[in-house]
């Protein structure tokens, strides 16, 4: 009797001392269902404005899983993409890294329809998060459910997104030492590729395949596809030239990708490579063959992603307006 009095006491006085540690030093963990009191129709919302702005511009749910990337591998989920240059700030979307991403100004939708519900609550590193997983699902994916409680940062990171993100002509030993310190393996990595089955490549990041020579790992028939798409070896960056990363289903992330990459249709240097080195080609040859096995390693990759250092507690801001740091 006594030493299960002990225990429970034991037990009570672990659990003072991590809530204490956690109050005392403000860190706290991302919690499911975050909002539940402070703003329950966050997540309702943002899903909502997500369609609504999906059956407008089709490709914003393609720019929600790209933003979760960028964001999410620089130093933390944190919205620091969100922030413009202005103020002394430099804004990370400067970055030759972040060449042909797009649809910033609708991220300025959804936050204003979260702010007229429950004023400088929700986060812009929640919607940063939120509205990738939603967008999955608008683009024929998995269901994730992820956690919230994530806080906004007060600063950019533009000196540190080129060795955070990394390069389409980097090699598959760096893209996987990259995404093993931020904890996802070889599987989640092969995994999180897979999302390059949707949207497109602007020429520019395509024409070292094609010119002087093409690269004899393509496929000659893709190959002349491609180079139909890019006429030329030195493509005006604002021109509209780019080619499809999926030609059979360009706007659902499945495991098509998989098959083209098997098939000697990669698109970028870095897709090609997953079929060439034998740490990939296992996961490869798995993904290309079960969907639904590539969709359970891509929902726990995006987790992963979702999840890393996240600013939480009191560190941080809840933002505004996602664009700047609150002046006050």
């Amino acid at each position: 009797m006594a030493s299960n009095r002990f225990h429970h006491f034991s037990g009570f006085v672990f659990l003072f001392l991590s809530f204490f540690l956690q109050l005392h030093s403000g860190k706290s963990e991302l919690q499911n269902n975050y909002y539940t009191e402070s703003c329950p129709n966050a997540e309702e919302i943002i899903k909502q404005e997500v369609i609504n702005l999906y059956n407008k511009h089709g490709n914003t749910a393609v720019s929600w899983v790209r933003n979760l990337f960028h964001d999410c591998v620089v130093k933390s989920c944190d919205a620091s993409l969100f922030l413009e240059t202005v103020n002394g700030t430099e804004s990370e979307q400067a970055s030759d890294r972040s060449f042909g991403m797009r649809n910033f100004k609708y991220v300025k939708t959804i936050k204003d329809a979260l702010e007229q519900e429950c004023p400088m609550t929700v986060s812009c590193a929640d919607i940063v998060a939120l509205s990738a997983r939603d967008g999955i699902v608008m683009l024929g994916g998995p269901r994730i459910e992820m956690k919230t409680g994530r806080r906004d940062s007060k600063e950019s990171y533009l000196t540190e997104v080129d060795s955070s993100i990394p390069n389409h002509n980097d090699s598959i030993s760096s893209v996987l030492s990259r995404f093993q310190s931020i904890g996802i393996d070889v599987e989640g990595t092969v995994a999180l590729l897979g999302a390059h089955s949707v949207g497109r490549v602007h020429c520019v990041n395509l024409v070292q395949r094609l010119y002087p020579t093409v690269d004899p790992t393509l496929d000659p028939e893709y190959a002349a596809y491609l180079k139909g798409r890019c006429p030329t070896p030195d493509p005006d960056p604002k021109a509209v030239l780019y080619a499809r990363n999926d030609r059979e289903t360009p706007m659902i992330i499945d495991n098509n990708y998989y098959k083209n990459v098997l098939n000697h249709k990669g698109l970028l240097i870095i897709d090609q490579q997953l079929a060439s080195d034998p740490t990939t080609l296992p996961y490869v040859e798995k993904m290309a063959d079960d969907n639904g096995y590539f969709q359970d390693q891509f929902s726990r990759a995006i987790l992963l992603l979702s999840e890393n250092s996240p600013l939480t507690g009191d560190e941080g801001e809840i933002r505004r307006d996602c664009r700047y740091v609150n002046s006050n």
